[in-house]
């Protein structure tokens, strides 16, 4: 199947899966479900690449082991994270339902189908990668399958040391700076970032591969000023107070690097 037919169906196909989403999101009053169903679709995009594209078997396959790998592990943290919350609602949603008063269920259907929109466009290296004839794999698609590696590794090693400090006796409400979270304030968001500058550069060995750039470049853009770390920020701001605010001063907010120096932290008026 040509390309451009493959990423209208899945367009299609994904329109009504986040419909579908967004009515049980309604109907259980959370709709922080949706960065699960968001996590999970990856796979069914990549699975559906590597079935219906034209390719390298082996190069498909690949594509779709990369993609399945990172996406499971990320859906599935999400579902036992929100679960575990439920009823309560991630603050970044609670913030959205306030944002959002007038108009919300339509504005949040609206965004529901945007995710729709966004896997397909951040699934611009797949595609590419899954339509690619040529039968082996070149030095662009070993060093993006390694970075993927240690991304992946990364993001996971984040999360269990962040759920770790979460379920110590005594840290309710305290700040984690443990582990990787000691060099960076948002390790996750870091190397989730880095996951999709692997697949650019896989996908870069690919024709029209390069516009796979995209991916990296919204990802980057959303974590940094949009839904990532501006609104969990401001949450942790609201809930921490100034002990959040002397983590600021003294930690990078991305990328890890060695702690500043502290400095007097005071309360603004």
């Amino acid at each position: 199947m040509s390309a451009p037919l493959l990423s209208l169906g899945a367009l299609a196909a994904l329109c009504a899966a986040f419909a579908v989403v967004y009515a049980a999101a309604r109907w259980i009053d959370n709709y922080g479900i949706v960065d699960i169903a968001w996590s999970y679709a990856f796979s069914a995009l990549a699975a559906a690449y590597a079935l219906f594209g034209s390719g390298w078997p082996v190069r498909r396959a690949l594509v779709a082991a990369m993609v399945l790998v990172w996406s499971l592990r990320l859906g599935t943290h999400l579902l036992v994270r929100i679960a575990r919350k439920h009823p309560v609602e991630d603050g970044r949603y609670a913030q959205l339902r306030r944002d959002w008063a007038r108009g919300f269920a339509l504005r949040m259907g609206g965004f529901f189908q945007l995710q729709a929109l966004s896997i397909v466009l951040l699934g611009i290296p797949f595609l590419a990668a899954c339509s690619n004839p040529d039968p082996s794999l070149g030095t662009l698609e070993w060093a993006g399958a390694a970075l993927w590696l240690l991304a992946v590794s990364g993001e996971a090693l984040a999360d269990a040391q962040l759920s770790m400090f979460k379920r110590g006796s005594g840290n309710a409400g305290k700040v984690c700076d443990a582990g990787l979270w000691r060099y960076s304030r948002h390790p996750n968001y870091f190397f989730e970032w880095l996951i999709w500058v692997s697949y650019f550069v896989f996908g870069c060995a690919s024709p029209w591969g390069w516009l796979g750039i995209l991916s990296p470049a919204c990802i980057l853009y959303l974590l940094l000023r949009v839904t990532g770390i501006r609104m969990t920020e401001e949450q942790s701001i609201r809930s921490k107070g100034d002990a959040y605010r002397r983590y600021q001063q003294r930690t990078s907010a991305f990328v890890p690097m060695p702690r500043h120096r502290p400095r007097e932290c005071s309360t603004p008026s």
